[in-house]
């Protein structure tokens, strides 16, 4: 299958890389060429000029963009996704608001579909093709790309309409980013009365409160400075201004919510954005007087 990917961040990479050690032809696009170029050299995989280059020569376009913005500009712009597709089918596999898919759909040239496909894991998840994907849509209009799916993901969940993919990834992101800031709440504790950290974590990971999540992010909790980023600070808050956004409109009261937000927010404007969201347990460190 003639694949574009356009959007080659930290797990876009590795997607894509996935993608082409499936055997399918992929074209990919950037916002900065040097990185197509370098997975290029890599993949053997082709290099688009322009978006509308990359949607114009595939049957497939995947987009793993990062915020309502960027991905408004890469579809609509004079050089777009949508200026003239050959690609009848777009995946969004990106965390967007389902308004923002809702949008797209109407935007989309006629005959093309768009699926909001986002991904639920880590970047490790994102190399091993273990993501989880949460598809807006039915089984049946999933057929053409399940293969694609399939080497990206362990699971695909198809979820019956339009946007109820976006949503449901904002459901678990908001769950995910809770329990970042309780687990950093709970070590603070469990310091400040003495407890080292590694004892500390070995206990929460052996309790009712383990989660997968903490079992594969405990080298960041532990020791964030000597790992790679895996998820900023600044993208969680993304995510929970996005689900904040949602709630609003639907009347949904998340008092729970709301907090992890404002701590997700003053982190970001202490200079935190850019770190690993593991970061948080550093900023509540320094909270505590």
């Amino acid at each position: 299958m003639k694949v574009g990917f356009a959007g080659l961040g930290r797990m876009g990479q590795r997607m894509a890389i996935n993608l082409a050690g499936a055997g399918h032809d992929l074209t990919v696009w950037n916002r900065t060429p040097g990185i197509s170029r370098v997975l290029a050299e890599q993949t053997g995989c082709a290099v688009a000029d322009t978006p509308a280059d990359l949607a114009a020569g595939v049957d497939v376009v995947i987009t793993m963009l990062s915020d309502d913005r960027s991905s408004e500009d890469v579809h609509l712009g004079p050089q777009g996704l949508f200026a003239a597709p050959a690609a009848r089918i777009f995946l969004e596999m990106g965390t967007m608001s389902p308004d923002h898919i809702a949008d797209l759909a109407r935007a989309a040239p006629e005959g093309v579909a768009v699926i909001d496909a986002p991904v639920s894991g880590a970047t490790q998840a994102a190399a091993d093709a273990k993501l989880l994907i949460l598809a807006g849509c039915t089984e049946p209009a999933s057929a053409p790309v399940r293969p694609l799916l399939d080497a990206m993901g362990r699971t695909t969940v198809c979820l019956g309409t339009t946007g109820a993919g976006a949503v449901m990834k904002l459901v678990v992101n908001a769950m995910i980013h809770g329990l970042n800031q309780t687990l950093a709440e709970a070590m603070t504790l469990a310091e400040a009365a003495g407890i080292a950290p590694d004892v500390a974590f070995d206990v929460i990971e052996n309790s009712a409160a383990a989660a997968p999540m903490l079992k594969y992010r405990r080298p960041l909790y532990l020791d964030e400075a000597a790992h790679d980023v895996t998820f900023t600070v600044a993208l969680a808050r993304k995510d929970m201004d996005v689900t904040a956004a949602l709630a609003g409109r639907l009347g949904v009261a998340m008092p729970q919510s709301q907090v992890t937000r404002s701590k997700l927010t003053q982190a970001e404007a202490a200079g935190y954005g850019s770190r690993d969201m593991a970061a948080i347990l550093d900023f509540m460190r320094r909270e505590t007087p």
